[in-house]
């Protein structure tokens, strides 16, 4: 090899180890760089809801206080987006009947089509009448106020999510509305019934949520999953199951979903759920006969009978959610942009579309940047779920909406959902334990299980059942403390 040869042999291996080196790099760069992606792509969404609000109000300084609430309203989205929608998707996604990118995508969709489509148009600003306006010295205290709210509930539901607890983002609105009504105006200002019969719903809607969904759970197993011939058991009993998730869904749907459109009572919507119900449960039959066509005797079979209901009721769910909460994540910036604006605050304003796109995109945001943690947290690490134990939940979650506007309790989306998983796995441990001490009277004394090994195989994970309740209990307490102490800091530095 010649001098000039050996020299450019030498510069190529010189040239490749620096390339390998900076792929090295690189790739090491992407690895650390790859958690700060999300954070980076919300504050980017912030600054945008900022800048919105600064093209239709203007940069002047009087309308500085609308930009940040704007800024904050999108901050309110995003953590509404990460921690409340879990409670739709998760329970499809733990039970396999979604991938967690396909759950992602189809409620963000459903998620920004019920915002926008069918998300209420007149929000009650100081929500659901907690704090009375009147009792506000100026325009100026109560923004601040709202502000607060706001502010305290997004670092409220952040912290949560950061946590891995799923908190009902309405009882952190709420809280932080009660403890800056207090620090603005004293406790005088707050509606104490109200909050006793908010208090009331802590602990009704997860247990009827619970309740609910464990009795769904139980028929399907005496009538389907405990049958010699399961196929021909779910052949009759599938449809009817059908039937009862799209009248529920419709009644649901014409509640909650449709304000926009329409105001509907409860027994319109009954008669609606009823007769749209009846005609799933016909159209149903011939579909699920064709379906268990060639199916094996055995439980792994009903599982394919239940997917496609299952992603349809997480998909109507997430609209129904997108349609519902968007005004907790939007409800105090509308009431901070209509007193702004005309300089006096009311007990209902209507919602510009502006402020309804930040909420709607917010949501959404949230949903595919931070979503994931707390729906594998919902869908498989509370309990163990599939098809079926899925479709309870979501089931029980419709019908507990519309026992709890028949008695006219206010009720948390999240509370009910996660209370049916829990209900779900604590009837799964109290069905395994009976079975398995009938079946230990007919074994012989060394086959049988002892007693504390029973107790050891529990089904529902006590450390996340313990971590999500006690979330439970301090939500109200904690956003209200933060929202006061937040006015505080707010009124010393305006004044």
């Amino acid at each position: 090899m010649s001098d000039f040869n050996k020299h450019d042999a030498d510069h190529l291996e010189t040239l490749d180890r620096d390339l390998h080196r900076l792929s090295y790099l690189e790739n090491a760069t992407q690895y650390v760089s790859r958690p700060m992606v999300g954070p980076g792509i919300a504050l980017a969404f912030m600054v945008l809801a900022g800048l919105s609000a600064a093209i239709f109000f203007g940069f002047e300084p009087q309308n500085y206080v609308v930009i940040l609430a704007a800024v904050f309203g999108a901050y309110m989205a995003l953590n509404i987006g990460a921690n409340d929608v879990a409670n739709n998707m998760g329970p499809a996604v733990g039970a396999n009947a979604l991938s967690l990118g396909g759950a992602i995508a189809i409620a963000v969709v459903f998620e920004s089509a019920g915002a926008l489509l069918a998300g209420g148009d007149v929000v009650s600003t100081i929500s659901k009448g907690i704090i009375a306006p009147s009792t506000m010295a100026s325009a100026s205290v109560f923004i601040w106020a709202m502000m607060a709210a706001l502010i305290s509930a997004a670092l409220w539901v952040n912290l949560a999510t950061w946590v891995g607890a799923p908190v009902s983002t309405t009882h952190s609105v709420v809280g932080g509305v009660m403890g800056a009504g207090i620090a603005a105006a004293g406790f005088g200002a707050v509606n104490w019934p109200t909050m006793s019969a908010i208090a009331a719903s802590w602990v009704i809607s997860p247990m009827l949520g619970g309740l609910i969904a464990a009795a769904f759970l139980a028929l399907i197993k005496s009538r389907v999953i405990y049958q010699e011939d399961k196929i021909a058991a779910a052949r009759k009993w599938v449809p009817i199951l059908v039937g009862i998730m799209a009248g529920a869904f419709a009644s649901y749907l014409a509640l909650k979903g449709l304000k926009r459109v329409m105001k509907i009572d409860l027994p319109t919507a009954l008669l609606i759920g009823l007769a749209l119900g009846v005609l799933a449960w016909i159209v149903t039959i011939p579909l699920i006969r064709r379906q268990a066509e060639g199916l094996e005797n055995r439980n792994k079979s009903l599982k394919v009978l239940f997917g496609i209901p299952l992603v349809i009721s997480a998909a109507l769910l997430s609209f129904a959610h997108g349609a519902n909460d968007v005004a907790n994540a939007v409800g105090p910036l509308a009431a901070i942009v209509h007193a702004a604006e005309f300089g006096s605050f009311a007990d209902k304003v209507a919602i510009p579309m502006w402020v309804m796109i930040i909420g709607a995109f917010g949501i959404s945001f949230g949903l595919f940047l931070f979503g994931p943690k707390l729906i594998r947290m919902v869908g498989s690490q509370i309990t163990k779920l599939n098809p079926m134990r899925a479709y309870c939940v979501s089931l029980s979650a419709a019908i507990t909406v519309i026992v709890a506007s028949w008695l006219g309790l206010p009720v948390s989306s999240t509370h009910i959902a996660v209370g049916a998983v829990f209900g779900v796995g604590f009837y799964r441990e109290w069905d395994a334990a009976r079975r398995m001490r009938a079946s230990s009277e007919t074994l012989p004394e060394e086959r049988r299980i002892a007693p504390e090994e029973r107790r050891r195989r529990k089904l529902v994970r006590r450390s996340h059942f313990m971590t999500i309740i006690a979330a439970w209990v301090i939500t109200v307490p904690a956003a209200a403390i933060m929202s006061g102490l937040i006015f505080y800091i707010l009124n010393a530095v305006v004044n």
